[in-house]
């Protein structure tokens, strides 16, 4: 009886949720010309949804100071949090101090955070991509929103940062492969926060948004443009191919620290990333 009192509940909650879910895609913006494809609203505390997002486990790039866990991302009052703390705990991975890899030379785990992807779940070809977000702006700290290119490697995939902040300038960038593996060309573009002329920047939310079609790549934030790169230009000089006319999956992080973030002594713990929404259209056929 007990059991059977639990599953109405259960199903009228789940139809409750799925209506308001409905009702919150219903009330999204529209842009003319183009229809929603996606989109994550983060309307239901608790862990992200598990159909849009996986997560990127341990050291992982660039030499930065956290370790990547699932624990530091959760959705509570309509927003994604992805939280940086100060943590203390054994590396998994540690082989040996003299190691020749950073992320098996380090015995201890000092600070952890989390990256959320869609790769294996949601990639996608062109289209208006739009993030709104307060990033934490504290010294040493590396908060992004940005996509990659499915195949081959970095940067032959493509990368493109339609958010990054670090050392105190908001920065722009897509980048593809020079004249040999694993070597970026970078277009990039920085702004530092003075420029912004609002003391209260960092404090307050903030639209980015990606347009993306088969000439160019444009990026903005609060309807400022920031970059814009010619498609034209971005052919891979290893394999005369463009990374941006095949799909691209997308990532969320907060970094500390490693080659970009900047100094972490004097950072204040925990740190947060604030996401309300990250939402796709693309044009109508």
């Amino acid at each position: 009886m007990i059991k059977f009192r639990f599953s109405i509940l259960s199903g009228i909650c789940f139809f409750v949720l799925i209506s308001c879910t409905l009702l919150n895609t219903n009330n999204i913006p529209k842009i003319e010309g183009y229809q929603l494809v996606w989109s994550d609203e983060f309307n239901v505390d608790g862990i992200p949804n598990q159909q849009n997002w996986s997560y990127e486990i341990g050291f992982v790039r660039n030499q930065e100071n956290q370790w990547y866990q699932k624990e530091n991302a959760f959705c509570k009052d309509g927003n994604l949090v992805i939280e940086a703390r100060k943590e203390n705990k054994i590396n998994p991975n540690f082989i040996s101090l003299d190691h020749k890899d950073w992320r098996k030379n380090r015995d201890s785990i000092h600070f952890s955070s989390s990256c959320i992807i869609t790769k294996g779940k949601h990639a996608f070809k062109y289209g208006t991509f739009v993030m709104r977000a307060k990033i934490p702006t504290e010294m040493g700290l590396w908060p992004a929103f940005w996509t990659l290119g499915l195949e081959p490697n970095w940067p032959a995939n493509g990368e493109i940062d339609i958010m990054e902040f670090y050392k105190g300038d908001v920065l722009a960038n897509v980048a593809w492969e020079a004249n040999q593996k694993w070597k970026p060309i970078w277009e990039s573009k920085k702004y530092p926060l003075e420029q912004f002329k609002n003391k209260s920047w960092g404090e307050e939310f903030h639209i980015w948004k990606m347009d993306w079609d088969e000439n160019s790549i444009k990026l903005y934030v609060d309807d400022q443009l920031l970059n814009q790169v010619d498609l034209k230009q971005t052919y891979n000089l290893t394999n005369q191919k463009n990374p941006f006319h095949k799909p691209q999956y997308l990532l969320l992080n907060l970094a500390v620290g490693g080659l970009n973030g900047g100094d972490i002594s004097n950072t204040h713990f925990p740190a947060q990333y604030v996401i309300d929404y990250v939402r796709v259209y693309q044009k109508q056929e």
